[in-house]
């Protein structure tokens, strides 16, 4: 069914039945007669296809109708691939929640934000809680304000029914969550290349060194003194 609602968005060949379109191609594009259209895609062995029937006159290609439904899933397929998937995470505090539980949830937020999704926090008030609606306000505004290097606030605190919303935005889009192997593979060849520039300095100073404080520095050292020595006992 999905092929057939597909194939049945163009019209193709005999379909068009209007007095003229336009040919577009590599060349360009030229005006003729639909039957004279018809006729050259007989005589290339393809399909004259119908790709704007809302132009004057409609724009149409020569070309085979399977390849040209194949570009245009493969172009639909690239385009949805290049998309950012956005999710709502969502984070769920009390509203005397202890400082550990919140430092725990404020690092899955920065994660959630970082990978380029939403954050709905809300603060949820059980039974006479909600005469601690003020104090849920200011944990959620702190959550906002320690999460602000990577997200944005699209909705301050509101409060719905027995809960209280925030809403934030990732302030940059989102990139796909390195693997641990690929973290740990990429530490360690930064560690490699350290020591490897460690090592070549280390080479330079040992190459260095006896030009300018080794043997041949004290060799020289103890003939200047010695031709001192020689002048002084002349005189």
């Amino acid at each position: 069914m999905k092929t057939d609602k597909k194939q049945n968005q163009y019209r193709i060949n005999e379909q068009i039945r209007v007095r003229e379109v336009r040919i577009v191609g590599e060349s360009g594009s030229t005006v003729m007669p639909t039957r004279q259209a018809l006729d050259m895609a007989r005589q290339q062995g393809v399909d004259l296809v119908e790709i704007s029937p809302n132009a004057n006159p409609p724009v149409c290609r020569l070309i085979d109708y399977s390849k040209f439904l194949y570009q245009q899933k493969k172009r639909q397929k690239e385009m949805k691939a290049k998309q950012v998937k956005v999710e709502v995470k969502e984070i769920r505090f009390g509203p005397q929640t202890d400082e550990h539980d919140y430092q725990f949830k404020l690092k899955h937020a920065r994660e959630f934000l970082e990978e380029g999704n939403k954050v709905r926090a809300y603060v949820f008030f059980r039974g006479r809680s909600i005469l601690f609606k003020e104090q849920g306000e200011v944990l959620l505004l702190r959550f906002a304000n320690d999460l602000e290097e990577v997200g944005k606030v699209e909705s301050m605190p509101s409060l719905e029914g027995k809960k209280m919303f925030l809403y934030l935005a990732p302030k940059k889009a989102g990139t796909q969550k390195k693997s641990q192997q690929a973290r740990d593979r990429e530490a360690a060849e930064a560690e490699q290349r350290e020591a490897g520039k460690q090592q070549k300095q280390s080479a330079d100073i040992d190459v260095e060194a006896p030009a300018n404080g080794g043997l041949l520095a004290n060799a020289k050292i103890s003939a200047d003194a010695l031709k001192k020595l020689t002048q002084d006992t002349e005189e």
